[in-house]
């Protein structure tokens, strides 16, 4: 092989953990059509297995999704997405933080404590993102993003006019996070450290409340006045 020919980059492995709901289904979906490895964890290895083949077959075409456990799809990945309820966050969290040292994880949680979903409530850590970081600790990466998406829009082929907002512990985490918004084929933005996911957490109480008052289902955010360079 010519070793001045170009190789093209290899893409990352991404663990969706949680990604038999609906919110976890639909970034899975986006990223596999995408061309990325994707691993679907859920605390039952069937219904992920399940979810894998329903994927596979909405994307019509040649993409590598495999449904596992929760842990293997976090052990395995390169950057782990967390999409489950609030309710499961910290248990799932502690079932796989000793096999997240060394990667990013992208917190998609949002902390909505039903039945007063349209009303901002925020755990002491902050957020659901910074209690992300609190219970993983030190040697993890941990990013807030997709909070502000709504699954029928990342299970549409129709384009998307939402847009993302990513946080995180560092400005090369961001990076990465927008990177995946990119090959979701979303517009994303970055939000500044993972003190700011409290704003895009909360949105989305204000979201669900636009939702509800306007007779919509995936009311969104668009930055205006400025530019991407």
């Amino acid at each position: 092989m010519d070793n001045d020919a170009i190789k093209e980059p290899l893409l990352l492995t991404i663990a969706v953990l949680g990604g038999t709901g609906k919110e976890g289904k639909g970034l899975a979906y986006r990223w596999a059509k995408a061309g990325y490895k994707v691993l679907i964890g859920s605390r039952s290895s069937e219904r992920a297995v399940t979810t894998a083949s329903e994927i596979m077959e909405l994307a019509e075409g040649s993409t590598s999704i495999v449904g596992t456990s929760n842990r293997e799809a976090a052990q395995l990945a390169d950057i782990v997405v967390l999409a489950v309820p609030y309710a499961a966050h910290r248990e799932t969290l502690e079932s796989v933080k000793d096999v997240l040292k060394g990667k990013i994880l992208i917190d998609v949680t949002v902390p909505l404590i039903p039945p007063k979903v349209t009303k901002v409530q925020m755990p002491s850590a902050g957020s659901a993102a910074q209690e992300a970081k609190e219970i993983v600790g030190e040697g993890v990466e941990v990013c807030a993003a997709f909070q502000n998406i709504s699954h029928e829009h990342l299970l549409s082929e129709d384009f998307v006019e939402c847009e993302v907002l990513v946080t995180g512990t560092s400005k090369e985490a961001r990076a990465e996070a927008l990177h995946l918004v990119e090959a979701a084929g979303l517009t994303g933005w970055d939000a500044g450290p993972i003190e700011n996911s409290v704003v895009l957490e909360g949105l989305t109480s204000v979201l669900i409340n636009i939702n509800k008052q306007y007779g919509s289902t995936n009311a969104g955010i668009k930055i205006t006045g400025a530019s991407q360079k």
